[in-house]
């Protein structure tokens, strides 16, 4: 037996799933006391869910599920659960009442009117209430003189259902895309985004350090971690061989005299890992430029017309869906950053132009006085996404320039950003890719590029404003510290590189006789690796 434990703890351990910790993962579950679940609370010892078949309000213990006391619902439909320290509140979604109720005898204390048509979600934030509208998807803080709303603003998804409060964030589910959110309470901005443990998650509740969360399909409560130590979470790896070829054909009278092609390495990433990387031919030689980033070298001369020169990579990997788990709060300040990354990514480039005087009295505009690193980060990615609108202009232009066109590619999204970025005083960088483009097996002749900014504690992390120009709150976070499995990373670059200048992936230099002319082609090819 002892044998088969050790067995049991190294295979966890291999396989990285021993004590991985993350947002909305479950701790433990139990049936629920009721099979129509609605809204959850919790009193500082036990749960309370409201069954809207029972019409009752049930008294449930979080460490063994055992029913402890009912109590009837004000009404017959409730919903939404809440604790104010002495007393419960329940909103009753046909009567559209919220209700003041003593916990020891069901009385009815107080009853204000529901400010929207659909209430569901409800929570108490030690001072108020808030109550969530799931077909209107919002969140409402209501004034509990009479109901109405003191502040209100979209839900993060389609359908807001429960509600809680951790003492800093709410916290809300969504019964359509099966997630839960953590939200500022200031303005509805998200945070981070944790999957839910059910199909159809209704009430949700913080008992003070964990979230509690009802299934409403699975009849089930299930504990679940808010927050941990765990930076990031790893999903749904892809297996593939990905073969990049940079083809160069000469035509015309004379000949293509020297050629030099770089390729950008990959390196192993949190998400990114690499069996073989090999080239064809091989190359010359291996350089770093001033950014770091490393480069095959390939060098060709004497090509006549109607001759090409065809260059591969093929790279074997397993490139995996991450998810950063980002509290602003650990974020720190700039000045928590390594001096030697806030030297190098914070200086000037020429597709940045950080001193142009539009840059600085823009950044000024949108940052203001923020000083936390994130939040810095995230008035420029609103800013830039909300500005710029995704159009292949071509060429690169200038930062400045994009900015007061209103458009711009992958790449001008990026430098526009990086710009704002490094004249806030955050270090920011960029990414190059090739890119799964639709099924596993797909060809790219487009690539992409997008930024990363640089956080205390948390290092590198992306932030796409080209992918975060979305309508739901919910789809511009997943530009925020998230990317999907359909990126190889090739190149992480600060600006102009002394050999691929401001390209990624690849680029090449040449020299040519009179009245040649060069061909390029460049793509990537994705196929499955069994």
């Amino acid at each position: 037996m002892k044998i088969i434990f050790t067995l049991l703890f190294l295979f966890l351990f291999s396989t990285g799933n021993y004590l991985i910790a993350y947002p909305g993962k479950i701790i433990t579950q139990f049936p629920a006391p009721g099979s129509y679940g609605t809204g959850l609370t919790f009193d500082g010892q036990n749960l309370w869910m409201a069954d809207h078949q029972q019409d009752k309000l049930i008294c449930v213990d979080p460490r063994s599920g055992k029913i402890l006391k009912q109590i009837p619902a004000p009404g017959f439909w409730p919903m939404g659960l809440a604790w104010d320290g002495k007393n419960l509140w329940n909103v009753d979604s046909k009567q559209k009442k919220i209700f003041k109720i003593d916990p020891e005898t069901g009385n009815i204390i107080k009853t204000i009117d529901s400010p929207s048509n659909y209430p569901e979600g409800l929570v108490w934030d030690g001072e108020s209430l808030w109550m969530s509208d799931h077909k209107e998807n919002s969140i409402i803080k209501l004034d509990l003189s009479d109901g109405t709303a003191l502040l209100k603003f979209s839900g993060p998804a389609r359908s807001v259902q429960g509600l809680a409060f951790d003492g800093n964030y709410l916290w809300c589910s969504d019964r359509f895309l099966d997630e839960i959110y953590m939200v500022r309470p200031e303005d509805g901005e998200i945070i981070l985004v944790a999957d839910s443990p059910g199909p159809y998650p209704r009430g949700l509740t913080f008992d003070g350090e964990n979230l509690w969360n009802v299934d409403y399909q699975k009849d089930s409560l299930y504990k679940l971690i808010s927050r941990d130590d765990e930076l990031y979470r790893l999903d749904n790896p892809r297996k593939a061989r990905i073969t990049y070829t940079h083809q160069v054909k000469i035509s015309g009278l004379g000949k293509l005299l020297n050629l030099d092609v770089y390729f950008a390495v990959p390196e192993k990433l949190n998400q990114q890992k690499l069996f073989t990387v090999g080239f064809d031919p091989n190359f010359s030689d291996k350089i770093k430029d001033r950014w770091g980033q490393e480069f095959a070298y390939f060098q060709y001369q004497d090509k006549s017309s109607g001759m090409s020169t065809t260059t591969t990579m093929v790279v074997e990997a397993e490139i995996s869906e991450i998810t950063y788990f980002i509290y602003p709060e650990r974020c720190g300040t700039i000045s928590d950053i390594p001096p030697d990354i806030r030297k190098l990514y914070t200086a000037d480039g020429t597709k940045y132009l950080v001193q142009d005087p539009y840059i600085q009295d823009l950044v000024k505009l949108v940052v203001g006085d923020e000083k936390n690193p994130y939040w810095i980060a995230r008035k420029i990615f609103d800013y830039v996404r909300t500005n710029l609108e995704y159009h292949l202009e071509g060429g690169w232009n200038v930062a400045p320039f994009v900015l007061k066109r209103g458009t711009g590619s992958c790449s001008e999204y990026t430098f526009s950003f990086i710009a704002l970025c490094r004249a806030a005083g955050l270090p920011a960088r960029y990414v190059g890719s090739i890119v799964v483009r639709g099924d596993d097996a797909s060809l790219d002749e487009i690539f992409h590029r997008w930024p990363e900014v640089y956080l205390p504690h948390y290092g590198w992390i992306p932030i796409d404003p080209q992918g975060g120009d979305k309508d739901l709150p919910r789809d511009r976070i997943r530009n925020i510290g998230h990317l999907s499995n359909r990126f190889l990373i090739t190149t992480q670059g600060g600006g102009d590189s002394e050999y691929i200048g401001w390209y990624y992936n690849a680029h090449q230099k040449y020299q040519t006789d009179p009245q040649v002319e060069v061909h390029l082609e460049e793509f990537g090819d994705w196929q499955p690796l069994e």
